[in-house]
């Protein structure tokens, strides 16, 4: 009886040492969590360097971007679609995320700026010095202006020097700012106008001129987090590296002007 009683003993201390190590084996591992990020076309090859830094800081945190035009990833996310941040490359569509409730102020800021410029293959042999003389070619692509923010500040800049007008019917619109640039390095037009960032990253066009200050919106890109957010913890660790120096000086030598300073 006694022998039964020190093997009943025994075996409920080896499984209460067996439950005591797998508890803490559960708590030794960090668990993995995917973020989603809605973050217009513009900013890819900064993120990509910028998730690769993160990701080595934190690799419990894996980011998962849905890239494209600042206006399409709104409306997404006006209908529903799953994200935990959104990173726009204009005011007015991440505002009316905030009006709608989607986005508190607070969990949001202004990190960076861009300028608009107009660019033309490199092997093209347009005679092009300047914004004016687009009147000279056939064809000129920008984004939408209505779901493209690059687009609406090349519409917005054309009107105010007064060259809309003249060639509005020459325009090939795009559905964001990555294809105004494949449709310029390939030919099938024959100027472009996207952000420096976009022709920063590319050889194959000439940067032909920059849009004057004050002849459009400013550029600003807000970057903020959803209030319905399936992992407010991790996207408030993304947010707040994005602010940081090292994600910072990323966008920076990509051509981004740094609004945090």
């Amino acid at each position: 009886m006694k022998k039964l009683s020190l093997l009943i003993l025994v075996s409920i201390i080896m499984l209460f040492a067996a439950g005591c190590t797998s508890s803490g084996q559960d708590t030794a591992e960090p668990k993995h969590v995917d973020i989603t990020v809605s973050a217009a076309a513009s900013l890819t090859d900064a993120l990509h360097d910028i998730t690769t830094s993160f990701e080595k800081e934190y690799p419990n945190i894996k980011v998962t971007y849905n890239l494209g035009s600042s206006g399409t990833l709104q409306q997404q996310i006006l209908q529903g679609a799953p994200a935990d941040l959104f990173f726009s490359a204009a005011e007015d569509k991440f505002d009316e995320l905030v009006s709608e409730g989607l986005i508190d102020e607070k969990n949001g800021i202004n990190l960076v700026g861009n300028q608009l410029v107009l660019i033309t293959p490199k092997e093209g042999k347009n005679d092009i010095q300047s914004f004016q003389d687009l009147d000279k070619v056939q064809k000129i692509s920008i984004g939408t202006p209505e779901t493209v923010p690059a687009g609406k500040y090349a519409q917005e800049m054309l009107e105010n020097i007064d060259e809309w007008d003249e060639v509005k019917d020459k325009m090939v619109f795009a559905k964001d700012v990555r294809q105004v640039l494949t449709y310029v390095e390939t030919g099938n037009v024959d100027a472009g106008i996207v952000y420096n960032t976009d022709a920063f990253i590319s050889s194959k066009v000439n940067v032909i001129a920059t849009a004057e200050e004050g002849k459009h919106t400013p550029i600003v890109y807000p970057l903020g987090i959803l209030n319905e957010s399936d992992h407010p913890k991790e996207a408030n660790v993304f947010y707040d590296y994005m602010q940081s120096e090292k994600a910072l000086s990323i966008l920076e030598e990509y051509g981004f002007s740094n609004l945090v300073k």
